[in-house]
């Protein structure tokens, strides 16, 4: 056994993979069994399948890493139950096995993988088209190998798992859990980094604060579940007007804020605050502030009710991001929308 515990004191420092760690010993493998195929599968027993991920082959017989064939029709699956560890006479023993008559399968070893727990994850296997008495010591080979494997696969198992786990996290830390928009922290992280891609390219940042008016008095007359649900509704409604590049996200209550990169702006066509007053700039902020006006409008299905709205009040402004940081940037539109805010209180006052 000094060779293979030289050969794993090797192989196990170095493996960064699966694979790194799974080629190694599939050759030594090979050398102690003397058997033409060694590999390694994974078995996937909701689907029914076995699927051979490495494999090492010498010889006229090959298991080609890629097969898949059904768990059920499997030697594997058939040791296993038996308790049966090898065989030189597969064609005696399991003469059921298609899989086996088809990759002309005569000698066949094979040991499960599993996680401590007892979970199945695969199968460490040799093969060979010619009946050949393994060598004693061959099973406590294999059961040695699959340990390793196993323990290997329940590390990266373990890694993914934490992995997922953390992009969850941070998908809750930037994300608004009612709409699924991105929250306060999300934008203000987008707008920065926009601010900065605008200095660099010459552009401007389009920015937009959104109010819905009335909104009090949709959650007095239909309740706060209703006034939940027409807060997803409108988050559909502006995210629909908006370009790939844009985001959209819930500042918190009935406030939302948008977010893009604007046109380049000439030194003249900006104020004394920050914010392009003039040119191709400020057009593109009046064309956002009127699409994204006009998606809130309509009639809105509250429970029973069908409730006719009539659009919040939105102000978007194109800033110049030079010296400008985003809660500045964030201010100028707010400003913008509360003057028109007031603009449609008047007009619903002469009316």
């Amino acid at each position: 056994m000094d060779p293979i515990l030289a050969g794993l004191s090797k192989s196990l420092p170095e493996a960064k993979t699966v694979e790194q760690l799974t080629r190694p010993l599939l050759e030594m493998l090979g050398s102690v069994t003397g058997l033409e195929s060694t590999y390694l599968t994974s078995i996937d027993l909701t689907e029914n399948v076995q699927h051979v991920r490495y494999a090492r082959n010498v010889g006229n017989m090959q298991i080609p890493e890629g097969l898949s064939v059904r768990w059920s029709d499997t030697l594997c699956k058939r040791a296993l139950e038996e308790g049966r560890m090898c065989t030189d006479d597969v064609a005696s023993c399991w003469p059921d096995s298609e899989a086996a008559r088809q990759l002309g399968i005569q000698t066949y070893v094979s040991a499960p993988v599993r996680t401590d727990e007892g979970t199945l994850l695969g199968t460490l296997c040799a093969a060979s088209a010619q009946r050949r008495q393994l060598p004693a010591k061959a099973e406590a080979v294999l059961k040695l190998f699959s340990n390793v494997i196993a323990n290997f696969l329940e590390r990266e198992i373990l890694m993914e798992q934490l992995q997922a786990a953390n992009v969850r996290l941070m998908s809750y830390a930037l994300t608004d859990p009612l709409t699924g928009l991105p929250n306060r922290r999300a934008l203000y992280e987008e707008l920065e980094r926009l601010q900065k891609r605008a200095v660099r390219e010459g552009g401007s940042v389009l920015v937009g604060v959104i109010d819905l008016d009335g909104f009090k008095g949709i959650n007095d007359t239909y309740g706060h579940q209703q006034g939940d649900a027409f807060l997803q509704d409108v988050s559909r409604r502006l995210a629909s007007t908006l370009r790939t590049s844009d985001m959209l996200g819930r500042m918190g209550g009935d406030e939302f804020v948008m977010i893009g990169p604007g046109p380049a702006f000439e030194p003249g066509d900006v104020g004394p605050d920050g914010q392009v007053q003039r040119g191709e700039a400020d057009e593109a902020a009046r064309s956002l502030e009127e699409r994204a006006g006009a998606a809130t409008v309509g009639r809105y299905t509250l429970g029973d009710a069908v409730v006719p709205y009539e659009g919040a009040s939105v102000g978007v402004v194109a800033v110049d991001p030079r010296g400008q940081d985003a809660e500045t940037a964030v201010r100028l539109a707010d400003a913008r929308m509360y003057d028109i805010k007031r603009a449609r209180r008047a007009a619903r006052t002469i009316h």
